[in-house]
């Protein structure tokens, strides 16, 4: 099995977006493991993934095990079924967080922590110089921290 694969993922502007993503650990868990990434770091990147998966942005590999939507019959005529209220919480918070990151900082924040995408990887798609990307990341993720709260 390939350690890397390309995965088209859904990115916080809404754009479907293409990034290489490492099956085996998640970058931030790299990064904290050899002392790149602090505890408070991790906690807010790992918090900002959960709820990007839980408000259902992230890529669907599995048979999804919702209602089917209802057509006609006693309960009326049939329409989409809303996302959960978690979902919503989860969608708003994400949202929140990626514009307490800023606009130059969610790209790099939302490659790695949400989609899984290495560092260096992400600083090449996004045209940066080596090593830029830990720098903005950092950054990224003093703000998410200060926005969900983390100590």
């Amino acid at each position: 099995m390939a350690s890397h694969v390309e995965q088209m993922i859904e990115g916080p502007d809404g754009a479907r977006q293409r990034v290489l993503v490492h099956l085996g650990e998640s970058p931030l868990s790299w990064l904290r493991a050899r002392g790149r990434l602090s505890e408070r770091h991790f906690v807010a990147g790992d918090t900002l993934r959960a709820d990007w998966e839980r408000a259902g942005l992230g890529a669907r590999v599995t048979m999804r095990w919702d209602a089917a939507p209802t057509t006609g019959g006693r309960r009326g005529p049939g329409r989409a079924i809303d996302p959960t209220l978690a979902q919503m919480a989860a969608r708003e918070r994400f949202d929140g967080a990626i514009r307490a990151a800023g606009p130059g900082l969610a790209d790099i924040l939302w490659r790695v922590a949400c989609a899984g995408e290495g560092l260096a990887a992400a600083e090449k798609a996004l045209g940066w110089p080596s090593r830029a990307g830990k720098l903005v990341l950092t950054l990224a993720l003093d703000r998410v921290a200060d926005w969900y709260r983390v100590p």
